[in-house]
């Protein structure tokens, strides 16, 4: 019973006295380096403009808080996204990161207590008279355990769980850059359809007039001129549709790589085909808040807090580098001269090693290890001030383009109106001689840009709203039955 208490004893005293106090400099967050309020509000109140293409429901919570789930309403990209999110390999990344640093975290956590073992060892060496000493071991060990008097060892500890939670928000900052894109692709591909069905519809019609001209010059009744302008804009129109073609296939490649799979299945089926923006169904209108929001909100602003903290705490490790360092080695167990009498009666017997260690000459060596951890805080401290700046601007962007995108979109759609109207006109005056094909060709070239700008406009504050939902915060939150199923809640 003696030598199971001198053995806890021995423990407990190590641990109690690694309580030891923190060396490292007290946080104080940096102020945000950005204004109080959104250009982009006050650019939308100048105007007198009201959001559209969202839709109309009012919309009191912030993005942050809404699950991407809520936010697109399309089955269809819901399903993309669903496929994103677990075959991505960027993803995949950051969360066996989030692992790594999990371990590195545990290690450094483990440091903290004493490591106790079994242990057996056995010497022999000469001794006076020709004789030969022997001397054998066995038992429980603790080596070379640091008492953590001046929080070097907490320190340490502290920078390492900091970096764990940087990168459980790097992986909600990747998710969230995943599903923007995804969605952002899905709607460049709807666009690309609709622009397709444009350009068909357009090179029908212009190889129709193309025929006409050609009709027309072979019976004199036009020049070459005309008849080859008709056929420059035919073959515009071809030169257009090949590209457009292109880009569609690299959409698609671009949605291919995001899923991490092939486009087969249901994958294949969910693509669009015929299916124009304006079908597409309404997004959630979200709050913009306020620029101080985002400090809570952003992952990526907050990852670059937690490395802040992490830089913080290695300044603690690197001042505790300047003191005494001490650092205990104990053993207990059974000790014999003879291995066939180890573990005998009365053979009990046990060390206490302690040893101090206070750095007198180095070099400078932990003088220039104190500078490169200040310098590291420095540098953190600049890499978090600009990870706000960089929002404040993206956020900033998103809301200039919700400020005026929707009435560049009706306008443009006016224009193309009118474009409409003006090339009926413009044919009907041809048919009848009237004006020139000149001016007919011209009309119908001037619809066909028109009906482009407005897909176009279209594609551009729909992907607005995705880019303003993502530089909100929003795109992390998973519901709480899904958080728990796929085991993505923090452990």
């Amino acid at each position: 019973m003696t030598k199971i208490r001198l053995t806890q004893a021995l423990v407990l005293s190590a641990v109690a006295l690694a309580a030891g106090c923190s060396m490292a400099p007290k946080y104080e967050r940096p102020e945000a380096p950005v204004a109080t309020d959104w250009p982009g509000l006050r650019l939308a109140r100048s105007l007198a403009v009201v959001p559209t293409g969202a839709s109309t429901a009012v919309q009191t919570t912030a993005a942050a808080d809404i699950e991407w789930q809520s936010f697109f309403s399309d089955p269809k990209l819901r399903l993309m996204i669903e496929a994103a999110l677990r075959n991505n390999r960027d993803l995949r990344i950051a969360v066996l990161n989030i692992e790594q640093a999990r371990a590195q975290f545990q290690i450094r956590r483990a440091d903290q207590f004493p490591t106790v073992g079994a242990a057996a060892t056995g010497s022999r060496q000469p001794a006076a008279g020709g004789n030969i000493s022997s001397v054998y071991t066995a038992g429980l060990a603790m080596t070379s355990y640091e008492i953590d008097f001046f929080g070097r060892v907490a320190s340490l500890k502290d920078a390492a769980l900091a970096q764990y939670l940087a990168t459980e928000e790097g992986r909600k900052t990747t998710q969230i850059s995943l599903i923007a894109t995804v969605a952002n692709t899905w709607l460049s591909l709807l666009a690309d359809e609709e622009l397709l069905a444009i350009t068909q519809q357009t090179l029908a019609t212009r190889e129709e007039s193309f025929k006409l001209s050609q009709l027309r010059f072979d019976n004199g009744a036009t020049s070459e001129l005309d008849l080859r302008q008709a056929e420059s804009l035919t073959e515009a129109a071809r030169i257009n549709l090949a590209q457009l073609q292109r880009q569609r296939a690299l959409d698609e490649n671009l949605l291919t790589l995001l899923l991490g799979q092939p486009l087969t299945g249901e994958l294949a089926a969910a693509l669009p085909a015929g299916q124009a923006l304006a079908d597409a169904p309404l997004m959630v209108d979200v709050p913009a808040g306020l620029p101080s929001d985002l400090l809570t909100k952003r992952p990526d602003i907050r990852q670059a807090e937690q490395q802040l903290l992490a830089a913080n705490a290695n300044i603690g490790a690197a001042r505790a580098a300047f003191f005494p360092r001490i650092s205990l080695t104990a053993s207990a167990g059974s000790v014999s001269n003879h291995l066939s009498g180890l573990f005998e009666s009365g053979t009990y017997g046990w060390t206490l090693a302690p040893q101090l260690f206070l750095p007198l000459f180095d070099a400078g060596r932990n003088r220039a290890g104190l500078d490169s951890a200040n310098v590291n805080r420095d540098i953190a401290v600049a890499q978090y001030e600009k990870a706000i700046q960089t929002a404040f601007r993206e956020v900033a962007d998103a809301l200039a383009g919700r400020a005026t995108l929707g009435e560049q979109l009706r306008a443009q759609q006016a224009q193309a109106s009118a474009e409409a109207t003006r090339f009926k006109l413009s044919d009907l005056r041809y048919q009848n001689g009237i004006s020139s094909q000149l001016d007919l060709l011209d009309a119908q070239r001037s619809l066909f840009a028109a009906r482009q700008a407005v897909v176009q406009t279209r594609l551009l504050q729909l992907q607005n709203q995705v880019t303003l939902y993502k530089t909100l915060g929003g795109g992390w939150k998973e519901p709480v039955t899904a958080a728990v199923a796929t085991g993505t809640t923090r452990p």
